[in-house]
């Protein structure tokens, strides 16, 4: 039997890549590329699943641009908060094997967990954790300042702190939330969830350079560092830890792996005729369990949380969808289940819409619609140290001498926290951090990191000195939260 040479070719070149060519896509690697410029990103991967295939998958741009080594489909970046539909899967595979019931208090399954009050204690469920309806806000303060060495650690601090918002009618975007959903589900399975995550989704679904620890990934052959931008100029920055609350945003992963998740969450849950996630799982957490703040337009209405999902109705099209961002990475899973279409974007840009930009231009090349003719280029520029400041302001002086602010502090909620002493000048001492405290005015002073930290916050934190009606210093006051957070001074 005779072969038409170019259809031998053409086979010979869709195996090769892995993936079918489709004019659709005719011109988008050229259009990415002048993106990624636009924006001055290093790297970035895409991934791109319809009708039960995956239909495109490849790298741009460098993993490690010192070394020039290149991303490719397997390269693994961190996707943060995206983490946080695994943690809902999690939850619905544990629920369907009837090992708990997403519409139960978190206190079921974790009897000694007290929330702020009692109203709380009465009202959270599950769903609202998954869904940020819980009103606890987002705590980030005592997960990264004061990390524990477990989860459950971490939960008895929350009868300390004060929620952000009223249950059942906020949306206030929660980290905490997932990190008690990963502990429930360590709790009703005796497992870590490191465990859950690898043997329940990663395994069934080929995830295979999938990671739920930093220094596991890291070993890989085809990890990517993280950059950001400072006044335009390019830069490498260190990792976000996680600690104990990777369930909101520790999974590292690829744009390989994440196009099999998504044409899991595609196909009703089930991958190669392995029902991996609940039919009825899938089709709850699609739903708007809550709404999301912020004015509806004519092009995008409906707008909410769905169960680990964000959810919305934008130019007339159903769209499911997680964004991720932490130090040195922006990320974006976004699925249409009424076109079976899939797309992820994975850049090693610090504080990046990239991703939503090419994303949006392949929904428009997928679903033929209108190509947009504007995108804005914002990447916000990554925190740097500043130089410290030792003098003292000598117009607005402290009230005490300096040995007065030593001490340890205290807010059960956080964790403690020490004022020293050292060669006339004062610091901050957490558990993983030390921080120089820059004099402002008088028993005000601004923390300052002594060395680089990851790029998830701005640390430099005013600390307000309080004192008794007798003169004595007895607290100090850091904002946290939307309140400030008091830090009690311990006897000695």
């Amino acid at each position: 039997m005779k072969i038409n040479l170019s259809i031998l070719l053409i086979l010979i070149v869709y195996s090769v890549n892995g993936q079918i060519k489709d004019n659709r896509l005719k011109g988008l690697e050229q259009e990415i590329e002048q993106w990624m410029n636009t924006y001055k990103a290093v790297g970035l991967s895409v991934s791109i699943v319809e009708n039960n295939k995956i239909l495109y998958n490849k790298g741009f741009g460098y993993r490690d641009l010192d070394r020039k080594k290149r991303v490719n489909e397997n390269t693994v970046f961190s996707i943060a908060s995206c983490t946080k539909v695994f943690t809902a899967s999690l939850l619905g595979i544990l629920e369907a094997e009837d090992k708990l019931f997403l519409k139960d208090k978190p206190s079921v399954y974790i009897p000694k967990l007290q929330f702020y009050n009692s109203k709380m204690d009465e009202l959270i469920t599950i769903e609202d954790l998954l869904s940020h309806k819980s009103g606890l806000g987002d705590i980030n303060g005592t997960l990264v300042l004061f990390p524990e060495d477990n989860r459950l650690k971490v939960l008895e601090k929350l009868k300390y702190i004060e929620p952000e918002g009223k249950v059942k009618e906020s949306s206030i975007y929660s980290n905490m939330g997932f990190t008690i959903a990963g502990a429930i589900a360590e709790q009703v399975s005796e497992e870590s969830w490191e465990n859950l995550i690898q043997n329940k989704i990663f395994n069934p679904l080929d995830m295979s350079h999938s990671f739920t620890d930093l220094e596991t990934a890291k070993k890989t052959n085809n990890f990517s560092f993280g950059y950001g931008l400072i006044k335009n100029d390019i830069k490498q920055v260190q990792f976000e830890q996680y600690h104990d609350y990777k369930p909101a945003g520790g999974i590292r992963s690829t744009s390989t792996d994440l196009a099999h998740w998504m044409l899991a969450w595609l196909n009703n849950g089930a991958r190669n005729n392995n029902q991996v996630l609940p039919k009825a799982f899938v089709k709850n957490a699609r739903k708007f369990h809550n709404t999301r703040e912020g004015d509806y337009e004519s092009s995008l209405f409906l707008t909410g949380y769905g169960l680990g999902w964000r959810v919305e109705t934008q130019n007339g099209e159903f769209k499911v969808y997680h964004g991720g961002n932490t130090s040195g990475f922006s990320t974006l899973v976004v699925t249409y289940p009424f076109k079976n279409l899939g797309i992820t974007v994975l850049t090693n840009q610090d504080d990046s819409i990239l991703p939503y930009v090419i994303a949006d231009i392949i929904k428009n090349r997928m679903l033929e619609k209108e190509k947009s003719k504007d995108y804005p280029v914002l990447v916000t520029d990554i925190y740097q140290t500043n130089p410290v400041n030792k003098s003292i302001n000598k117009e607005k002086p402290p009230t005490h001498q300096l040995e007065s602010y030593v001490g340890e502090y205290e807010h059960k909620g956080y964790g403690k926290i020490k004022i020293v002493l050292e060669h006339d000048s004062l610091y901050a001492i957490y558990p993983d951090y030390k921080f120089f405290l820059e004099h402002l005015h008088h028993d005000i002073f601004v923390m300052k990191p002594l060395e680089d930290i990851s790029d998830i916050m701005n640390p430099e934190f005013p600390v307000n000195f309080r004192t008794s009606n007798w003169g004595e210093i007895t607290s100090f006051t850091i904002n946290l939260q939307s309140k400030p957070v008091e830090f009690i001074k311990l006897n000695e």
